[in-house]
C-alpha cells in the first residue's frame, strides 16, 4: 500500500519503520552507537550494519570531540566529498579534502605502480593538524594508513573505514581493527562511500546545533549591547552585521533568520 506523505514527513516514517525492525528482531543498540547504526541502516537499507559495524571504545565521543576542536576530514572518493556536509564543518572549524582527482596523485600512482587512493593518503599524512579519515571506496586506502603507521610515529587521529568490495577488503579494514587508532569499520564486504558521508554526517549532527545556538546566544548579546550603548537599531546593525553575518553563515544560520535575531535583539537594547 502506498502511504501519502509530505516530503519533511518521509525522513521521519523511514526511522519509524527502522525503529519497528529493530524491535521485531530483538535488537537493542549501544545508546552511543544508535543514531550512527541506524543513520547507516537508513542510507542501505541494510540491517546487516547492526552485526557488522564495529566501533573502538569511546568512539564516537572522541570523533565528536575531534570535530568540535576543528579536525579536518580526508576521504578516497569525490562522492564521499560531495555528500559530506561541508558548511557544517566549516563552521566547526574544519574541511574536507580528497586528493583523487588530483593530476600529481594520478602521475606519482603511475610512477609507483599502486593506486591514486593510497597515494593520496600520503598526502593527507602532510596535513599538519588533526585528521578524520573517511575511507569508503578502496581498502589501498587503508592498507596505506596501516603501512604508514608500521613505518613511522605518524597516527590518524581517528578512522571511518567502511570501503566496498571484494578485494582486500576485508582484510584491510581487519588490519585497522589490530591498531590503537580509534575506528569506526564495518566488518565484511559491504560500506561504500554514502555510508562514510552518513557517518561523517551524523557525527557532527549535535554538535552543529550547539554550535549554532551559541552563536546565536553571541549574536544576541552582542546586538543587544550595542544597541544599548549607541541607543539606535539601525546604527548598531550596521556595525555588526559585517563582521556576524559570514560568521554565522558557516554554521549554517540563514541572512533572514539573522535579521530576526538582530531585530529581537535590538528591540530589547532600546527599552
Amino acid at each position: 500500500m502506498i502511504e501519502h506523505l509530505l516530503p519533511e514527513q518521509i525522513e521521519q516514517r523511514s526511522f519509524e519503520i527502522i525503529d519497528g525492525e529493530l524491535k521485531k528482531r530483538g535488537i537493542v543498540l549501544p545508546k552511543e552507537q544508535e543514531m550512527i547504526t541506524k543513520r547507516v541502516i537508513h542510507t542501505t537499507a541494510d540491517f546487516e550494519y547492526t552485526d557488522t559495524l564495529t566501533f573502538s571504545e569511546g568512539a564516537v565521543g572522541i570523533a565528536r570531540e575531534l570535530l568540535k576542536k576543528g579536525a579536518d576530514i580526508v576521504t578516497d572518493t569525490n562522492m564521499a566529498l560531495s555528500g559530506i556536509n561541508k558548511r557544517s564543518l566549516a563552521g566547526l572549524g574544519g574541511e574536507v579534502h580528497c586528493y583523487m582527482a588530483d593530476e600529481t596523485v594520478a602521475k606519482l600512482a603511475r610512477e609507483r605502480g599502486t593506486t591514486r587512493a593510497a597515494v593520496s593518503m600520503e598526502i593527507a599524512a602532510k596535513i599538519q593538524k588533526p585528521v578524520i579519515f573517511a575511507v569508503g571506496n578502496a581498502p589501498t586506502a587503508l592498507i596505506q594508513i596501516y603501512e604508514m603507521m608500521q613505518g613511522s610515529d605518524w597516527r590518524p587521529a581517528f578512522v571511518i573505514g567502511v570501503p566496498v568490495g571484494f578485494v582486500n577488503v576485508e582484510a584491510a579494514k581487519e588490519l585497522i581493527l589490530q591498531t590503537d587508532v580509534p575506528f569506526i569499520i564495518n566488518r565484511g564486504r559491504k560500506g561504500g562511500s554514502n555510508v562514510a558521508a552518513a557517518i561523517v554526517n551524523v557525527l557532527m549532527r549535535k554538535i552543529g546545533v550547539r554550535t549554532q545556538k551559541r552563536a546565536m546566544i553571541a549574536t544576541m548579546v552582542c546586538s543587544v549591547v550595542l544597541v544599548t550603548l549607541l541607543g539606535t537599531l539601525a546604527g548598531a546593525n550596521a556595525v555588526i552585521a559585517p563582521i556576524v553575518i559570514p560568521l554565522v553563515a558557516a554554521v549554517g544560520i540563514t541572512p533572514s533568520a539573522l535579521a530576526v535575531i538582530f531585530q529581537g535583539a535590538g528591540q530589547t537594547g532600546l527599552f
